[in-house]
């Protein structure tokens, strides 16, 4: 059967255990889901049922102990450590809850960081993470460290180096929790931006607030989906501009 081309993740009974005997716990357990291109999906759940290791998984950071897990339409245990290493930087953005800004490089320099694993010459390098850190109003924070910016800059900075590759998939995992809410506001309407573009972005948050940006919203418990509610349809989402562009040649 062809796999459908709007469908860019599937998970097919996906388990991730821990332990042994007595100390076995499951993170996952015999977990589907399918994300469709363009989806915006939040996450939640209580503390512990699952929602990183979903998003370690998807994000090539992490292996189910059973299941499948299809990206793109090929199965992911086929795929080479070192295959995966190159989709992790040229196809996902992952935004951390703690930035993970490295404290001695200048924001250019991190926001940079991706395209130096992707083999880019250092001068374009520079150049693209400028142009990204343009698009954030942070042009004039090039040169900063992480410690001279606020907390809504260095998440801001973080978004800037997850989409510098124009990456397929953006992974955020809680992306405001240590954030005030005016600097939140900022960080989700960056977000909602990217997604408009026809970016698929899968979240992890606690706030049910943010919900309102989602087009999806997923509920989990004890490491399997309690609620699944889809508020815009498969044929509203946002499509990417090089599939926008060619159907537009094609008319």
């Amino acid at each position: 059967m062809p796999t459908n081309p709007a469908t860019l993740i599937k998970l097919k009974s996906v388990t991730k255990r821990f332990g042994y005997g007595d100390a076995e716990t499951y993170a996952l357990h015999n977990f589907d889901l399918t994300v469709k291109r363009g989806e915006f999906i939040m996450i939640m759940g209580p503390s512990g049922c699952g929602k990183t290791t979903l998003l370690n998984i998807i994000g090539l950071l992490d292996t189910p102990t059973s299941g499948k897990y299809t990206l793109n339409g090929k199965p992911t245990p086929k795929i080479s450590s070192k295959k995966k290493a190159n989709i992790r930087a040229k196809k996902i953005g992952i935004i951390f809850q703690n930035f993970n800004l490295i404290s001695n490089l200048t924001v250019l320099e991190n926001v940079s960081l991706p395209l130096l694993y992707s083999g880019f010459k250092k001068t374009r390098r520079l150049k693209k993470a400028s142009e990204t850190l343009d698009r954030f109003h942070l042009k004039n924070r090039e040169y900063f460290f992480p410690a001279q910016l606020s907390g809504g800059q260095q998440q801001r900075v973080a978004i800037a180096r997850a989409i510098v590759n124009s990456p397929e998939i953006i992974l955020a995992d809680e992306p405001t929790g240590n954030l005030d809410s005016r600097s939140a506001h900022i960080v989700m309407e960056e977000l909602k931006q990217i997604h408009s573009e026809g970016n698929t972005i899968i979240m992890v948050t606690h706030n049910p607030e943010l919900t309102t940006y989602a087009t999806r919203v997923i509920n989990m418990l004890d490491g399997e989906i309690d609620t699944d509610i889809k508020t815009v349809s498969d044929q509203n989402l946002p499509q990417p501009v090089s599939i926008r562009f060619v159907k537009k040649e094609e008319q």
